[in-house]
This record gives structure tokens, sequence and C-alpha cells, in this order.
């Protein structure tokens, strides 16, 4: 059996879309934990009717408000099945998407299986594509390509887990980027995964979502990439050093930046500006190193659009008050 935990925050208008694409799945053998992570809109009354309606599928339940890592640790808690696996709560999948998954897991023994993802707007339309491993077989053996540690987009919603990773692993509360701390470390406890080329996972590109203003939280990025190396250094792969600096460089350099972006406050800018220096000295990270790195064996920083590339360089350049000025 299949576990899907979905934890539900305020998302009355797309609750419907989600739940209508679990209870479609082709797999039968499954289970949908909805918990309510004390929404104060009416996601309770749509919870309420698919629990009604489907009440061989759907779990409900609800609960003070904690944050998406204490939904998701709720949910583990609770789950009946062999595998888990997490759908936000505004996204939706594909009706086979989860009968496809499992079978790669049982047919390779994989503990972790991972499908693409595609980004889509409110009417569906499909606005980008994101592949998540190009060029490899379904079956990876980690030994042999542990490129992927470095090179995996490190979402939760668009794999499967083999139960048993979470025995004694949770989702880290009260942090942002739980999922880069997290998901790393559950790779690192597989010999195998397994991945389809399918993109079953629907990402919702909201338009009522407010932009907001990114912060300080931005620092919890570094602070996950250093307990994911604590576990590294424990781990069957801890000898792999350049695929730890790859990840370093990836996670704690490139996602950072991708990040602080969008600080509008320039002390604070500066500040996380000042934390990831230290985070790169104390790695001995230099720029040659950064400007070098290749995901999926290209090139990162030339693989990237225009504006994004300009940023980088701008402050590789140490051009952060020009920047300050661009943003």
């Amino acid at each position: 059996m299949i576990s899907v935990i979905v934890p539900v925050y305020n998302v009355e208008n797309y609750l419907a879309k989600c739940l209508d694409s679990l209870v479609a799945q082709t797999l039968q053998d499954i289970e949908i934990l909805v918990i309510n992570d004390g929404s104060k809109d009416n996601s309770q009354l749509v919870i309420e009717e698919y629990a009604t309606k489907f009440p061989e599928k759907i779990k409900a339940f609800t609960k003070e408000n904690g944050g998406l890592s204490d939904a998701r640790n709720f949910g583990i808690e609770r789950a009946s099945g062999e595998y888990i696996g997490f759908v936000d709560s505004d996204d939706y999948v594909t009706e086979t998407m989860f009968e496809e998954m499992l079978q790669l897991a049982e047919k390779h023994q994989a503990k972790i299986v991972i499908c693409n993802i595609q980004k889509v707007d409110q009417d569906g339309k499909v606005t980008q594509k994101l592949t998540q491993i190009p060029n490899m077989t379904e079956k990876i053996d980690l030994e042999d390509h542990f490129s992927v540690f470095s090179d995996l987009s490190y979402f939760a919603c668009n794999k499967l887990f083999k139960k048993e990773l979470f025995d004694y692993k949770r989702f880290k509360k009260g942090v942002h980027f739980e999922d880069i701390q997290l998901i790393p470390q559950l790779l690192l406890e597989c010999k195998v995964i397994a991945q389809t080329q399918n993109f079953h996972y629907q990402y919702l590109e909201r338009t009522d979502s407010i932009t907001k203003t990114h912060t300080e939280k931005g620092l919890d990025i570094l602070k996950a990439v250093k307990d994911v190396e604590a576990v590294f250094e424990k781990s069957g792969y801890s000898h792999k050093r350049e695929e730890l600096k790859n990840f370093q460089i990836f996670e704690g350099v490139y996602s950072f930046l991708a990040y602080l972006a969008f600080v509008k406050n320039a002390e604070i800018f500066y500040k996380m500006d000042g934390e990831l220096t230290i985070f790169m000295k104390e790695r001995k990270i230099k720029i040659k190193d950064i400007l070098n790195y290749s995901r999926f064996g290209k090139n990162y920083l030339l693989s990237l659009p225009l504006k994004k590339k300009i940023f980088y360089l701008l402050f590789f350049a140490g051009q952060k008050k020009l920047i300050k000025k661009l943003l």
C-alpha cells in the first residue's frame, strides 16, 4: 500500500482538484491522509465532503497549525503504507503516477523513486517542464552514479519513499527549506533509486500568491546544508568528496543566491552575504569552483537564463552595490 500525505492550509479554492487527482489513481491500494493544519478558510468543508464520498480512501485529520513539516510528520506517524508520497494541496498529479512509481520501486528494489515535474497555470496550461534526472536509466546505482546527489532537485512531492526511511528521520520543524534539509539525508540511506521520465507531478503557479519579500529565513538553506554534511560524513558515501563539494555549491551557493536575489532590505542582504562568505571560506569553495560547477554534465552557469547569469556573475565579481541598485 501507498500512503499519500496531503497537508492542508487555507487552500479551499484548489483542494478539490488535488483530491480529485488522488482518488482517481489507477492504483487501488492507496490511502490519502488529508491533514488540516489549522486552516482558517473553508478547507475543512472540502475535506469532509471528500471523506464522506470516499471513506475507503480518504483519512481526514485536523490539528493545530504547526507548519508544513509538522503536518507531514503528523501524517508519517499515521501512515499504514509500505511506501509514502507527499502532495501539496494546491498541486495535482496524473492518475497513473503512484501505480507507475510503485511498480518501479518493487522492480528495482528502490527506496526512492522520482518523477518529472511540470509547472502549470490556473488554466492547466504547462508553463515549464522540469526534467529531474536526464540521460540516465530508470534504475540508478548510487555507488556508480553518485553525481545525482549533487544534481538532484530535493523536492519531497515528486518522489515515492519506502516508509522505513522515516524510521529515525522527520522533517525539521520551524524551518524553511525543510526538503533540502531532509531529502538528501534519505538519499544517503539508499543504494539504488529509480526514476520515470513521465511528468506526473503538476506544480500549480498560483496567481493569487502574494510575492513575499525574502527575509533572513534564507539562512535556513545554509543550516540545511550543514545538517546534510553531518549525516554525509557518517554515511557509506563519505568518500565521495567531489559530490559533497558540488552539493555545497549547488544548494549552499546557487540556491542561496537565487533566494538572496529577492531580499529587498539592504541590511539583511549584506548580513546574508556575509554568512555566505563564511560558509564558502569554511569549505574552501573558490569562485572558480562555482564557475566550473557542472550539473548533469553541463556547465550550470552557462545553462541559466541571461538575467540569472548576469546576477550571478555580478555577484561573483564583487559588484554587490550595483546588484542592490538593480534589484
